[in-house]
């Protein structure tokens, strides 16, 4: 998969050129949106489109003090309405120009969502241990997203096995360390708007052209740099997994 998204002609060089946000961001008309959910789509990442922030900090859904503004999906089917097709997400992102997406995990990745102090500390030691970490986003309200491969077999339900770090929409608030999204979870994919009247996205740090790696190859640094930035020690993690 990886290979096959960064052998397309020219493509690795627009995305690091977006990530340094420059380039062909003024040629594309809108900031380079389309092309960069196109990148997350070919790369696997199965999206569907979200609601985007409107006036303020509201949220563009009908629902009167929405919990959570600008981070959700816009239809209640986004699990099976989340894919990778090509045109389909052409024809989302072209015919509703202000919508964040989001991508569902549990399918063909995983995502494991820290606190940014953690998660860029964790990051320059993985790199620095020349461990293979995948693409990487950070959201300006103060998470981290490390994105993996999926732990999971979803087609052979005796293979999916739960996990104490399972992070699912309705439960992000119990997880204020270490968040594993998977199966039945989503997160903002970039690029994404946040609400507020200061800019605040969802951006990508390292993109979709990296390979996805194995969760447990990442696993203890980020649980170690929660740990750290927490005030915890190291008793207090929760790792190990129950099975």
């Amino acid at each position: 998969m990886s290979a096959e998204f960064g052998g397309r002609t020219g493509l690795r060089g627009r995305i690091s050129q977006w990530l340094r946000g420059s380039g062909p961001q003024e040629a594309a008309g809108d900031g380079g949106r389309e092309e960069l959910l196109l990148a997350a789509a070919g790369a696997g990442l199965p999206l569907a489109p979200a609601a985007h922030p409107a006036a303020g900090y509201r949220c563009s859904c009908d629902r009167v003090g929405c919990p959570t503004p600008a981070r959700h999906p816009v239809s209640f089917a986004w699990q099976t309405q989340s894919t990778t097709d090509r045109a389909q997400v052409e024809r989302w992102a072209r015919h509703e120009p202000q919508a964040n997406f989001i991508t569902a995990t549990g399918m063909t990745h995983d995502v494991l969502d820290v606190p940014v102090e953690a998660g860029r500390e964790a990051l320059e030691r993985l790199l620095n241990s020349g461990v293979e970490v995948g693409p990487v986003a950070e959201s300006d309200d103060g998470r981290m997203y490390f994105f993996t491969l999926t732990r999971g077999t979803p087609e052979d339900e005796d293979e999916w096995w739960p996990c104490e770090l399972d992070c699912h929409p309705e439960t992000m608030d119990e997880h204020p360390g270490l968040r594993w999204h998977c199966r039945g979870s989503y997160v903002l994919v970039p690029p994404s708007r946040l609400p507020g009247d200061d800019g605040q996205s969802v951006h990508w740090v390292r993109g979709p052209e990296h390979p996805l790696p194995e969760p447990l190859t990442l696993l203890e640094s980020l649980t170690d740099a929660c740990a750290k930035y927490a005030g915890q020690d190291q008793s207090s993690s929760p790792w190990p997994l129950r099975h």
